[in-house]
C-alpha cells in the first residue's frame, strides 16, 4: 500500500502517514460534519477570548471571524469540500480556515480537539432539546384538540386489553398528554446539564497559557438564569464525561416509548374490530395484494423506531461501561446514535402530530363498545358502600350479580329485582340507576378523575403550559 503524507494536524512526529484504511476507519466528518455550525459557533468565541487576553490581536481576531463566517456559508450553499484526511469536522474548518488567513494557524491556541468536540455537543444538545421541546408542544397542543372536539365520546378504558370501566375519550388522550410533559421535564433537564461550558479543559490538563473561560462561556450563552457564566470543574471529567450524551439519548428512547404506546392504541383504535377511529388516508398505506386494505403503517413504524431508539441508547451505555478516564478513541462512536435518535425523535413526533389531526371519531362504534353495563360494576360496589356496607363485602356481593348474569345471559341490569334483592338484600330500589353512564363520570369529578368538569380543566391546564 502506498505511503500517505503525514496527517497536517498532528503528524509531526510521524515518518509517514496513515494508511488508507485507517484514514477509513478514522474519519468522522462524514457524520460530525452537522455540526458545522456549533464548530464555527464555537471557534468564534474562543477567538474572541484569545483576543480579550491579549494571545491574538484585534486584527487577528477579525479575520478569523470573517474567515470563520465565509466557511460556513461555503458549507451551508453545500460548496464545500469535506475531506476525510482532515478527519473531523473541525480539522476540515480550521484548514479552510488557514487557507483564507494565516491567523487560522493561531485559533488551535490553548484548545484541543476533546475540548472542542464537547463544546460543540453541548451546543448541538441545547439546540436540540429546544427543538423536541417544541415538537412535543406540537404534539401536545394536536391531541388538545382531539379531546376537545369530542367532549362527549366515551369509551371503555381498559387494563389487561380487557373492558375496565367507561372513561372519555378526552380523559384517554390526557394520560398521553401526561407521558409527553413528563418529556418536555426530561428534555429540560438534559438541556440544564448540557449548559456548562467545557472550552478550557483541553486535551485533559487545561492550559499554561492566561485563558478566560468565562469570558468563553458567556460568549457561547452558557450562563444561569442570572447571567452567571458555567463553566465545567475538572478538566479530566470534562473530555470523558458522556453523561449528557446517554441522558439525552433516555430521553429519547422515552419519547420513543410512549410514541409506541400511544400508537399501539391507536392502532387497536382503528382496527375493524374496535373501530373508535377512522385514521387520514395521507398517514395510512394500502396493500398490493389486497384492495380493501387501509394500513395504519404511520403508527406501526412508529413503534418500530421507537425500538431503534433504545437500541441507540444500549451502543452508548455499552460503549463508555468500561472506558478508562479519559479520553478514548472509542469515544468517537458516540455522536452517530445520539444523531440518529435526534432525528427519528423529531420525525416521529411530527407524524404522530400529523396523524393526530387527521383522526376522526366513530361516535357510534364508541357507544356500542360502552354499552355493556358491567363496565359500571365497580360502581355498584361503591353504590354499596354508600348504603353502609364494607367495600371488600359489596366487592362479592356484586361479584354474585355478575355471576347470575352471566350463568343466566341477563344484563346485570336487567337481573329482575326479586331475584337480584335475593342475592344482595342491601339493593335499594334505585340500584339499577347505577347504570347510567352519565351518572358514573359525573360522580368522577375528583382530581385525576375523568369527570367532564375535570377533562375541560385539564385541557384548559395544558394549554397554558404549552402557551
Amino acid at each position: 500500500m502506498a505511503k500517505k503524507k503525514n496527517q497536517a494536524t498532528w503528524g509531526g512526529r510521524f515518518s509517514e502517514g496513515p494508511a488508507e484504511l485507517m484514514q477509513r476507519l478514522g474519519e468522522s466528518v462524514s457524520f460530525d460534519a452537522r455540526l458545522a455550525p456549533y464548530d464555527v459557533q464555537g471557534s468564534k468565541a474562543h477567538a474572541a477570548m484569545l483576543c480579550s487576553v491579549g494571545l491574538i490581536s484585534k486584527k487577528e481576531k477579525n479575520e478569523i471571524h470573517k474567515g470563520l463566517d465565509a466557511v460556513l456559508a461555503d458549507i451551508t450553499a453545500g460548496k464545500f469540500k469535506w475531506k476525510t484526511e482532515l478527519e473531523d469536522v473541525h480539522m476540515n474548518i480550521e484548514q479552510a480556515l488557514t487557507r483564507r488567513t494565516a491567523a487560522g494557524a493561531k485559533l488551535h491556541t490553548a484548545r484541543s480537539r476533546n475540548d472542542q468536540v464537547a463544546t460543540d455537543m453541548r451546543l448541538f444538545f441545547k439546540d436540540a432539546c429546544g427543538q423536541i421541546s417544541a415538537g412535543l408542544a406540537k404534539l401536545i397542543a394536536a391531541l388538545l384538540d382531539f379531546a376537545e372536539k369530542n367532549p362527549t365520546v366515551v369509551i371503555p378504558g381498559y387494563t389487561h386489553l380487557q373492558r375496565a370501566q367507561p372513561v372519555l375519550i378526552g380523559h384517554h388522550v390526557l394520560a398521553w398528554v401526561e407521558m409527553f410533559g413528563r418529556d418536555r421535564d426530561r428534555f429540560a433537564a438534559v438541556l440544564d446539564h448540557a449548559n456548562w461550558c467545557p472550552l478550557g479543559s483541553g486535551a485533559i490538563a487545561g492550559s499554561t497559557l492566561p485563558i478566560d473561560r468565562e469570558f468563553t462561556a458567556r460568549e457561547l450563552g452558557f450562563v444561569d438564569a442570572k447571567g452567571k457564566p458555567r463553566v465545567s470543574r475538572n478538566s479530566m471529567d470534562t473530555v470523558a464525561d458522556r453523561d449528557t450524551f446517554i441522558e439525552f439519548a433516555t430521553a429519547c428512547a422515552m419519547i420513543g416509548t410512549h410514541l409506541s404506546r400511544v400508537a399501539e392504541d391507536m392502532i387497536l383504535w382503528a382496527s375493524a374490530e374496535f373501530g373508535f377511529v377512522r385514521l387520514a388516508d395521507a398517514f395510512t398505506t394500502g396493500s398490493s395484494l389486497m384492495p380493501q386494505k387501509k394500513n395504519p403503517d404511520s403508527l406501526e413504524l412508529i413503534r418500530g423506531k421507537a425500538a431503534r431508539m433504545q437500541g441507540n441508547l444500549t451502543t452508548l451505555l455499552t460503549m463508555c461501561k468500561g472506558l478508562p478516564l479519559t479520553y478514548n478513541r472509542d469515544l468517537q462512536e458516540d455522536k452517530p446514535p445520539v444523531f440518529d435518535s435526534f432525528d427519528q425523535t423529531l420525525l416521529c413526533l411530527d407524524v404522530l402530530t400529523g396523524t393526530i389531526s387527521g383522526t376522526v371519531v366513530n361516535p357510534a362504534a364508541c357507544e356500542r363498545a360502552v354499552g355493556d353495563p358491567l363496565l359500571l360494576a365497580t360502581d355498584l360496589a361503591d353504590y354499596l358502600v354508600e348504603r353502609g356496607m364494607p367495600f371488600r363485602d359489596a366487592h362479592h356481593a356484586v361479584g354474585k350479580l355478575v355471576g347470575i348474569s352471566e350463568k343466566t345471559k341477563t344484563p346485570i341490569n336487567e337481573i329482575p329485582m326479586a331475584k337480584a334483592k335475593a342475592a344482595v338484600p342491601e339493593l335499594g330500589s334505585d340500584w339499577y340507576d347505577v347504570f347510567d353512564i352519565s351518572r358514573g363520570l359525573k360522580l368522577r369529578e375528583n382530581l385525576g378523575m375523568p369527570g367532564p368538569k375535570q377533562v375541560k380543566k385539564q385541557i384548559t391546564a395544558w394549554r397554558r403550559k404549552i402557551s
